[in-house]
């Protein structure tokens, strides 16, 4: 597949995905009341969704780009695996770490 299809896909993959989202919002009912979708149409929007979202990964990974799709400033480093510590290290405790 060239480049430009893929754009073109990615493309309607994300206008499906938010037109579908935008009718679950739409069709939202309050605690309490009947949805006015059936069961049955409610888990086939969750399988397209599932869909959706499993071919735009498998795009983002062709395109090398990463597949959370949080976009970064070019100012903004990297994450690099930093450690962030809940506890804090124990006087005298000695974790393994060098």
């Amino acid at each position: 597949m060239d480049e430009p299809a893929i754009s073109v896909e990615a493309r309607i993959l994300k206008a499906v995905r938010i037109t579908l989202a935008g009718v679950i919002r739409d069709t939202a009912t309050p605690p309490g009341l009947r949805h006015p979708l059936s069961d049955r149409t409610i888990e086939d929007l969750r399988q397209c969704l599932a869909l959706i979202g499993a071919r735009e990964r498998e795009l983002a990974q062709a395109e090398g780009r990463p597949a959370g799709g949080r976009p970064r400033f070019a100012d903004e480093p990297a994450p690099e695996g930093e450690v962030v510590r809940f506890h804090p290290r124990l006087p005298g405790h000695d974790d393994g770490e060098a």
